[in-house]
């Protein structure tokens, strides 16, 4: 027998209320999980909400770095991902021993990691930084030389903003953004000439050149609901639309690609989210040696900030 979605969600409403849990969803994810979720939005600000809510689980619906951030910022806390296997790839291009051996190389540099990384890398690092506070964070520290990881393409453009340091990128990448085509966004600017161009700072240097504005996630949703934005070219992963769209009924949102979207982050399907909350698996946690250094890094940024 098939099970309607309304016969799912009631469920999860229900253990939800019994496990006094919270389920995030990122962006990114499904229409139908962001629809569920009590809290939207991009990974740090998400954990940063789980933490301040008096959830005992939280139901982290995107990627396992998330999942591990949000049990960073709450040890007390059970962290559950619905998909054990939900990674990132760009994460996965970093390891923390690695990083330790890169940093032998160059002792001079102050470690600038993108909060879109393992636990591990985070603690090794000295510094996190978010996509929409990266070039203040960089602009922040007193060293010359800044080793920015995983991420070269929001480096790049952190060092086109703040040119005064001497950078070394790592050489990680988003798929999804790394696969948007500056061909792409001039084909849409001709069908669409009076749409703004808003563009995740994870794209390659020559499409942010034809942005209107370089933004977070949450940054493109903030620009979306002003005034004088009625049509909008989204380069990023599909996902967000989802949400633009909700919250700007009225208003135009062009994806850049059909095919810019994230397969780990759709991994995540309502019958996941009720597993989790009946199992209480699959369980995220981080031994405590990392998690401390981990929110050194973590916690340096929001100072800055």
């Amino acid at each position: 027998m098939v099970v309607s979605n309304a016969g799912l969600i009631n469920k999860i409403l229900k253990l939800k209320k019994e496990r006094n849990a919270v389920i995030l969803a990122h962006n990114y994810q499904p229409a139908e999980i962001q629809d569920l979720a009590d809290f939207v939005g991009d990974s740090l600000e998400l954990s940063q909400k789980a933490a301040s809510t008096c959830a005992d689980v939280i139901v982290f619906c995107g990627v396992h770095f998330m999942a591990e951030t949000a049990y960073i910022l709450s040890p007390d806390k059970k962290v559950l991902l619905p998909e054990a296997s939900a990674g990132c790839p760009m994460a996965d291009m970093v390891t923390a021993e690695k990083l330790i051996a890169k940093k032998k190389e160059l002792p001079d540099a102050a470690v600038v990691t993108y909060i879109n990384s393992t636990a591990a890398v985070k603690a090794e690092s000295d510094i996190c930084c978010t996509s929409a506070n990266a070039p203040k964070v960089v602009a922040s520290l007193p060293d010359e030389e800044i080793l920015f990881v995983p991420d070269m393409y929001l480096g790049q453009y952190v060092a086109s903003q703040v040119p005064e340091k001497k950078y070394t990128f790592w050489p990680g990448y988003c798929p999804v953004h790394e696969g948007i085509k500056a061909e792409s966004v001039l084909k849409l600017k001709k069908e669409y000439p009076a749409a703004k161009v808003v563009v995740h700072p994870e794209c390659r240097p020559e499409v942010i050149e034809l942005a209107d504005e370089v933004l977070s996630t949450s940054g493109m949703c903030r620009y979306a609901a002003l005034p004088d934005v009625t049509q909008m070219i989204v380069v990023t992963e599909t996902g967000i639309i989802h949400r633009m769209q909700k919250e700007n009924p009225q208003k135009q949102f062009i994806p850049v690609s059909k095919n810019a979207i994230c397969h780990t982050m759709k991994s995540i399907t309502i019958e996941k989210v009720l597993h989790s909350l009946e199992t209480l698996t699959p369980e995220v946690t981080v031994p405590e040696d990392i998690r401390l250094k981990a929110i050194g890094a973590v916690n340096r940024m929001l100072d800055i900030v």
